[in-house]
C-alpha cells in the first residue's frame, strides 16, 4: 500500500525530527488543564514543535506522555517517545487536516492487507486465514459489508459501501484518535485491523502478529532474521501508543 504523497501524519512527523536536544527539565508530570490534562515540564505546560500546548482529553494518555518524558536521559531520544510523536502530529497537523487524514485511511481500506492472499504454499494460505479471517469476519459483522478477497496481488474492487462505512466511522473520531487510527493503519498495512483495534475487537498483540504473518511464516521456514526483528521494536512501541490512545477514546471517561 502506497501512502498519499501529501500524507499529513508523515509530514508532521518529519517536521518533528530536529537534532535531539539535551534534557532541559527535571520533572515531567500530567496536570489538569483547561480542556483536559497537560504534559507539564517543571510546572510549565509543554508545547509541540508547532508551539501549541500539549493538552489531551484523557488523563491516562497524559500520564503516559509524562512517563515518556520522565524516562528520558541526558539527551532526548524521539525514537523512545512514540506517544509524544502521535500527540504532536494530532495537535499540529491532523486537527487542521481531518479530511485528508481520514481519506488516507479510507484509501488503505480499498487495497487492504487482509484482502490479498497468497496462492501457496498451503501452510502460508492457512496462516493468513488464521490471522486475517477474524478481521474479515469482524468487518462483516461491524460494518455490514463483505470484503472481496483475492489470490495474488491483482487489484480487486471493493463494494462502495466499504469506503462509506469506513468514512462514517472515522467521522466520529477526534483529532488524536484519528492520528492514532492512521498510525495503526500505516503500521499494520490494514485499515480494518486499525478499526478493529479502535473498537476493542482486536488486541494490539494480535494486530501486530497479523500484520507480520508473511514475514513470520518466512522465518519459520528459513530461520529468524534478528536484524528485522530488532527493526520491528520501535514500530511495535508506536502501535502500543496508538492502541493506548484508541482505548482511551473508546472509554466514556477517557480512562
Amino acid at each position: 500500500m502506497t501512502q498519499s504523497p501529501t500524507n499529513p501524519m508523515a509530514a508532521a512527523q518529519r517536521l518533528a525530527r530536529p537534532e535531539p536536544p539535551r534534557r532541559f527539565y527535571k520533572q515531567a508530570v500530567a496536570a489538569p488543564h483547561e480542556g483536559g490534562f497537560a504534559l507539564t515540564l517543571d510546572g510549565h505546560v509543554a508545547r509541540t514543535p508547532g508551539r501549541k500546548p500539549v493538552v489531551v482529553a484523557s488523563q491516562p494518555v497524559a500520564e503516559a506522555l509524562a512517563a515518556e518524558w520522565a524516562a528520558q536521559g541526558d539527551i532526548l531520544d524521539p525514537t523512545t517517545m512514540p506517544l509524544t510523536r502521535i500527540v504532536n502530529a494530532a495537535i499540529d497537523r491532523v486537527a487542521g487536516e481531518m479530511v485528508a487524514v481520514g481519506a488516507d485511511v479510507v484509501a488503505y481500506s480499498q487495497s487492504d492487507l487482509v484482502c490479498y492472499r497468497a496462492e501457496g504454499p498451503q501452510s502460508l494460505v492457512e496462516a493468513q486465514e488464521e490471522a486475517w479471517g477474524p478481521v474479515v469476519a469482524w468487518v462483516r459483522e461491524a460494518l455490514g459489508v463483505d470484503l472481496v478477497l483475492a489470490a495474488g496481488v491483482v487489484p480487486v474492487a471493493q463494494d462502495p459501501r466499504i469506503a462509506e462505512a469506513v468514512a462514517e466511522t472515522i467521522a466520529l473520531l477526534d483529532p488524536l484518535a484519528l492520528a492514532a487510527l492512521h498510525t495503526a493503519t500505516t503500521l499494520t498495512g490494514s485499515a480494518f485491523m486499525a478499526l478493529a483495534l479502535a473498537r476493542g475487537a482486536l488486541a494490539p498483540e494480535a494486530a501486530w502478529v497479523a500484520a507480520h504473518v508473511d514475514e513470520n511464516w518466512q522465518m519459520s521456514r528459513w530461520g529468524q532474521d534478528e536484524a528485522a526483528l530488532a527493526q520491528r521494536q520501535p514500530r511495535w512501541r508506536e502501535l502500543e501508543a496508538a492502541a493506548l490512545i484508541l482505548g482511551a477514546a473508546r472509554s466514556p471517561d477517557g480512562a
